[in-house]
């Protein structure tokens, strides 16, 4: 009798911890479930953004740089640009990649914008001819850490054009997270 007491008391304790294995299982994934949500909406980020809102017409030129806010927004999932200051910042870390086209027509002063990030320039695009329609690119994948900016700052003396057909634009996004 005394071994079936210790048998029955065995089953008892089995059944219990698999009930708390099992709940801490159901519990574990529903953790999982959340964090893969979060990271997942985490990786959504992407803006995309010319530099004037409505119209047409000349940014510069300036006797010193300057910061440049496009303000037409087209797509900015995530939120990390910001249309009011042309900063984006990083939400989370990991590698982006940012493209720029900036537009001009011929003039004594260049058409130029440099991409920075965290205050140090890291690539430039550079056009200047007399007459005549001119445009210049470039891009770049960084790796961004939480909180750090990235933006266009327009060379001093520079000018540039855009108008409703969108010539002048900055856009990011989101390679993968680190």
């Amino acid at each position: 009798p005394i071994i079936i007491i210790i048998i029955i008391i065995i089953i008892i304790v089995c059944v219990v911890l698999h009930q708390w294995v099992h709940e801490d299982s159901q519990l574990l994934q529903r953790v999982e479930q959340i964090w893969v949500v979060q990271l997942y909406s985490a990786k959504q980020l992407a803006f995309s953004a010319s530099l004037l809102a409505s119209g047409s017409g000349y940014t510069g030129p300036f006797n010193t740089d300057i910061t440049l806010i496009f303000r037409n927004v087209v797509t900015n999932i995530g939120n990390a640009y910001n249309p009011n200051t042309g900063l984006f910042t990083a939400p989370v870390r990991g590698v982006y990649h940012f493209d720029f086209h900036i537009h001009g027509h011929g003039s004594t002063n260049p058409t130029s914008a440099v991409l920075v990030k965290n205050g140090e320039q890291i690539f430039t695009s550079w056009t200047h001819q007399p007459a005549g329609a001119q445009k210049a690119s470039n891009g770049v994948s960084l790796l961004l850490e939480i909180g750090d900016v990235v933006f266009l700052r327009m060379r001093a003396n520079s000018r540039i054009y855009d108008n409703t057909d969108n010539h002048t634009t900055f856009s990011g996004h989101l390679l993968f997270t680190m």
